[in-house]
């Protein structure tokens, strides 16, 4: 099965690429829905994260106290490093299953931190959406009601624009909006669809 890994920093508009290539039939995996998979209430995570951070990062109804857990891993590098040991393998497994279980000539794994999770491992190309850092923020503000200084704070958490492009096999330009990406993400499927046919013959 031929794969891409789609990401993108916040706010560039990888979810409207991801939905382009959904429309046109394309079998998409999601790294955030399968991160949320495994700390579902009853998986062993869930139970490893409240004996190691305490109850108090579980909502009344079981489930995991994301902002909760945001807060306390966003300052810590000890913490964070613990989690992503505990999370990453898992949430790869429920990744590769759901490649794996892909109906369509090839599949597309979104995620933001491909790169940097190493998740492009995972796939046979890397594609990047990409826009200037103005108008990144400009987005991330206007969508998430975020202010600026969190928005720059999360930006420089992620990979910088250039690292993201220096690895990427095919970028997106995202600057002039939604119609316009949608003709480049159909000019991309028909590039991946004859590289699908491609790897299935050899």
């Amino acid at each position: 099965m031929f794969r891409v890994g789609l990401t993108g920093g916040i706010g560039s508009g990888k979810s409207a690429a991801a939905e382009c290539f959904r429309e046109l039939g394309i079998h998409v995996v999601d790294a955030d829905w399968a991160a949320r998979v495994v700390v579902q209430p009853g998986k062993p995570a869930l139970e490893k994260i409240a004996q190691h951070f305490g109850a108090g990062i579980l909502l009344e109804n079981g489930e995991l106290n994301r902002a909760q857990l945001r807060s306390l891993i966003f300052e810590d590098t000890e913490e964070r490093a613990w989690l992503e040991g505990l999370l990453h393998p898992l949430i790869r497994e429920e990744i590769l299953s759901s490649l794996e279980q892909s109906p369509s000539q090839y599949a597309i794994l979104e995620s933001p931190l491909l790169i940097e999770s190493s998740q492009y491992q995972l796939v046979d190309r890397i594609c990047v959406v990409d826009l200037p850092e103005n108008l990144q923020v400009e987005r991330a503000t206007a969508r998430d009601n975020n202010r600026e200084e969190q928005i720059r704070k999360i930006m420089a958490a992620q990979l910088g624009r250039q690292e993201r492009l220096d690895k990427a096999d095919d970028v997106l330009d995202n600057s002039a909006g939604l119609a316009e990406l949608r003709g480049q993400v159909e000019l991309l499927h028909q590039k991946y669809l004859q590289m699908a046919a491609t790897t299935k013959h050899n």
